[in-house]
């Protein structure tokens, strides 16, 4: 595993894989912390408990389902619409336009698809706030998941299915490790985002994920010097 990319590693890829919040745009932009309070809310609402009730609660369906929405529609039925559409009335101005990044994207050869375990509309919103929706064949969301989020593996048979997706061709990029262990296995490139100007040892970068070393073959805090990097080696279109 190596922190700086080898050009040679890439140019077998066709499909690139793009996670959305935080892997899109930089950890430092804080957008999901809106999206964070929001289900906070929701929770609070839903279920009648005081904010720091239900901000436990949300972080426990977290971890136990996958997602918070995933665990209220298994324990209370809830209407996922209503949900998606309530934690997503976020400011989106918080996230900066990255003309770089969208250069980069658009050059890559391929395909290009952003795969979220949030919805398409606040995908959209948020890549079109970036300045790159238009650089995407696709968006595979939540509801095109059939509400199973990432890392079920059912979800990535869905997409590579889906899209026709040789996953030995492809590469994913993700800010959670635990959510690269299935593209690995299936034979994808893997790379993880991390915070910019992240320096810690390796092993502090596996701190929330410490069974999914292996799972990551690159670690980048700067997606679009990453990419640059990777094109610099492969044929000129």
């Amino acid at each position: 595993m190596t922190e700086t990319p080898d050009p040679k590693r890439f140019t077998h890829v066709t499909d690139w894989v793009f996670d959305l919040d935080n892997t899109l745009y930089p950890h430092k932009t804080n957008l999901f912390s809106q999206i964070d309070v929001r289900m906070t809310a929701y929770v609070s609402e839903l279920l009648q408990l005081s904010r720091e009730e239900a901000r436990k609660l949300q972080k426990q369906l977290y971890l136990e389902y996958g997602t918070t929405m995933n665990g209220l529609i298994v324990r209370h039925g809830i209407d996922p619409d209503d949900f998606l559409n309530k934690v997503h009335d976020i400011d989106y101005s918080w996230v900066a336009p990255d003309p770089a990044l969208g250069a980069a994207i658009e050059a890559l050869p391929g395909r290009k698809f952003i795969f979220t375990n949030g919805d398409r509309r606040h995908a959209e919103r948020t890549a079109r706030q970036l300045g790159i929706l238009d650089h995407f064949d696709d968006i595979f969301d939540i509801v095109a998941a059939d509400l199973t989020p990432k890392p079920a593996a059912a979800t990535y048979d869905k997409f590579v299915g889906l899209h026709r997706v040789d996953a030995r061709n492809a590469v994913m990029f993700e800010d959670l490790a635990r959510n690269l262990e299935v593209p690995k296995r299936l034979g994808m490139t893997t790379v993880l985002i991390v915070p910019n100007n992240f320096e810690p040892t390796f092993s502090e970068i596996w701190e929330r994920d410490v069974n999914n070393e292996d799972d990551v073959d690159f670690v980048t805090d700067d997606l679009a010097s990453f990419l640059n990097t990777v094109l610099s080696g492969l044929p000129r279109r």
